[in-house]
């Protein structure tokens, strides 16, 4: 037996057997979907959190947290990165500064950040946040940049490239757009940008268990003190899960940096749900899709304004990250929420996902 395979054989000897999903209905179904997921060796591991109005229905741990050390996942207990679900918490936070005065949706990004390069074309905040601003997206290694880069020192990375449309005349999702949000929101607020949605949206919201990359880091014993655990991270290869490259997202905090439970992602659904926090005419701005030549961009500011596999309106975001896939939807109509954190890079299941999310429409 080669080394690689009694590895591999090693690491999955104690995999969950298969469970049959024929006949069953509802959160059986959904919960015999999420299981299969690890038994069958697409995930390593994964949280699901799921209210219906307003009640826990189904929250559980699949899989590993750690698969070497088989250390397994606790929905409540174990942080995850949540990749762009991170553009909604950002998106509360433009919502609190709009409605605190302390910055204008159609205001000039220079007029928060005048020593930004300028460009062919002048763009606002409204177009940052429902990436209509024609700033570029990723290019090469920079997806997985391992710098640690503040909010303000990141800008280097792409400040000098032109705009790829004239803002307003065009769509393109990427998070350098949240990147300038947030320094935007930084210097209006004059307090660092983590600091304030610490204190003015997770505080309030109860989300205590969601934190940036750098709290977690100077953070170690207060995690664990709470008991809390952070997920190894993973990309999937042909045969096995392999540990993710190391990244610092901490530049990208607004856009893809969070790190949280899947409770908390919850909390945050309910918290829309509810219409906590903020005013109603203000989650009417958030949640409504920007337009774009008179069609929907099904985007709102912060948020993914859309419709699921089956055609049903939902408001939240899908993320993907290097060492993480998410989901999160938030169904206004049915009350119900749902919130899904896998630690692996894009593992090729949303399909498998969204099977189990129609499960959860037959509770």
């Amino acid at each position: 037996m080669s080394p690689l395979f009694a590895h591999i054989k090693q690491l999955f000897s104690n995999s969950p057997r298969t469970k049959l999903e024929e006949g069953l209905r509802g959160l059986e179904k959904a919960d015999a979907i999420f299981h299969n997921l690890v038994a069958e060796g697409q995930v390593p591991g994964m949280a699901v959190t799921v209210l219906k109005k307003g009640q826990i229905v189904l929250q559980k741990g699949y899989g590993y947290a750690d698969v070497e050390r088989k250390v397994p996942v606790d929905a409540k207990q174990t942080i995850f990165r949540i990749a762009s679900i991170s553009k909604c918490i950002t998106g509360l936070t433009l919502g609190k500064m709009l409605e605190d005065g302390i910055l204008d949706l159609d205001s000039s990004f220079y007029d928060y950040v005048p020593y930004y390069s300028k460009k062919k074309y002048d763009f606002t905040l409204r177009q940052l946040a429902s990436h209509t601003a024609g700033i570029r997206g990723y290019r090469g290694k920079e997806y997985a940049l391992d710098q640690p880069y503040s909010i303000k020192d990141s800008v280097e990375v792409f400040k000098d490239s032109p705009l790829v449309f004239e803002p307003g005349k065009g769509y393109l999702y990427n998070s350098f757009d949240f990147v300038l949000l947030s320094l935007a929101m930084q210097e209006a607020s004059g307090m660092p940008f983590e600091d304030y949605v610490a204190e003015n949206v997770l505080q309030p919201l109860g989300m205590g268990y969601t934190f940036s990359p750098c709290q977690v880091e100077r953070s170690r014993d207060l995690l664990q003190q709470k008991k809390l655990r952070l997920a190894q991270f993973y990309t999937k290869t042909s045969l096995c899960f392999k540990k993710a490259l190391p990244v610092n997202n901490s530049y990208k905090l607004a856009g893809g940096g969070f790190l949280s439970t899947s409770r908390d992602v919850a909390l945050l659904g309910e918290a829309i749900l509810e219409q906590k926090l903020l005013k109603k005419e203000t989650y009417d701005q958030l949640l409504t899709s920007q337009m774009i030549n008179g069609k929907s961009v099904f985007y709102g500011l912060g948020f993914q304004v859309s419709q699921d596999a089956k055609g049903r309106s939902f408001v939240g975001h899908v993320g993907n990250s290097v060492g993480t896939y998410t989901n999160f939807f938030v169904y206004p109509k049915e009350e119900l929420v749902i919130s899904i954190l896998i630690n692996c890079t894009d593992p090729k299941v949303q399909e498998k996902l969204d099977g189990a999310i129609d499960a959860l429409f037959r509770l």
